[in-house]
């Protein structure tokens, strides 16, 4: 089935990007949309618990963002050199993207600070470098203390400190992404103290958001666009609770588009059982792809003609979902990662 992207397009104002979240985190505006029939709302998300009932399950994505960009100097010159870290490899190793790439050869040192270097090493398939780094002691403290949060492109302005701490949910504990499961910001202790006196469950899974998370759709035909893998893994323990849920005609609410993407990677061809595993998922979910685990999901505001957009479009149909975002640009809601919420259910 051919789909045109651009029946995916709309027109965001300037100025509806956020550029810094809701403090609190739960003053965050929630848009809520039925998902068959019925008119949204306009609430807060302190107001999140109020749609849901003893049984429900709520599906969370504990990565842990780091900052996975690191500025250096080219030993010899004083060159500025940008290392993008993507995925850690075998000891001190990394996949990297190095900027200018093209003009630092392998075996070119990078130097951070004192005792903190890395050498380039050769292209990956995927395009990127492999980076040997260089130090007395743990990398990842180094990486912490050097390295920048790689804020989305659309945040128009330079990374700050706290960054490190706002740019995660309150409950992320698994490192390894270098995109945020934004949809989970708007949580405090309190909204989840609410659910739990309601009988709602929670339970995880990790997803790491990639750079793949940005990758536009190119392609004019939707079913020509490739999804970039992302690794995520589901304990024995959150299998059997979400199995349990379904068998039990209980509600499945995924808290963003990785959870979702994970749980519906995870299932079997009929869509019963949820499996304990550890892998990576380039499942591309698109209108009109049938949800098999998910029943709902808390999501932020994507970008025009964006894959998450899609998925979104994939669970409340595609009229539906623009005619919200038409509505969410009207009434003033905040766009995208540090942006507002909706809550399709």
């Amino acid at each position: 089935m051919t789909q045109d992207i651009n029946l995916y397009d709309y027109d965001l104002p300037e100025g509806m990007i956020a550029l810094y979240p809701a403090e609190p985190r739960d003053s965050s505006r929630l848009m809520f949309l039925p998902k068959d029939a019925g008119d949204l709302r306009h609430r807060r998300f302190k107001d999140f618990p109020d749609y849901f009932r003893d049984g429900d399950l709520l599906v969370l994505n504990d990565s842990r963002v780091f900052p996975a960009r690191l500025y250096g100097k080219k030993k010899g010159t004083g060159g500025k050199v940008e290392i993008f870290l993507l995925d850690k490899l075998d000891g001190d190793s990394w996949e990297a993207l190095v900027r200018p790439g093209r003009r630092l050869p392998p075996g070119t040192e990078i130097e951070f600070c004192e005792h903190f270097s890395a050498t380039l090493g050769e292209r990956t398939e995927s395009g990127g470098r492999i980076v040997d780094f260089h130090n007395n002691g743990d990398l990842m403290p180094l990486i912490w203390k050097h390295g920048e949060v790689p804020l989305p492109p659309y945040i128009a302005r330079e990374p700050e400190e706290d960054d490190k701490a706002r740019y995660q949910t309150i409950y992320a504990e698994n490192t390894g992404a270098v995109a945020a499961p934004t949809a989970g910001f708007h949580f405090t202790d309190t909204i989840f103290k609410q659910l739990k006196q309601k009988g709602v469950e929670t339970t995880r899974l990790t997803l790491h958001p990639g750079l793949g998370t940005f990758r536009p759709i190119t392609k004019t035909d939707i079913s020509q666009h490739r999804m970039h893998p992302e690794k995520y893994s589901i304990s024995e323990d959150s299998a059997y609770r979400i199995n349990k849920a379904k068998s039990e005609k209980r509600r499945v609410i995924a808290v963003g588009t990785t959870s979702a993407r994970a749980l519906e990677s995870s299932c079997d061809s009929g869509g019963m059982v949820v499996s304990a595993m550890e892998r990576s998922t380039d499942l591309f979910i698109n209108p009109p792809y049938e949800y098999k685990v998910v029943d709902g999901l808390l999501t932020n505001f994507h970008l025009p003609k964006s894959t998450l957009l899609l998925l979104v479009s994939a669970l409340a149909r595609r009229e539906r979902v623009l005619a919200a975002y038409n509505e969410a640009i009207k009434e003033g809601y905040r766009f995208y990662s540090y942006g507002d919420a909706m809550l399709i259910l």
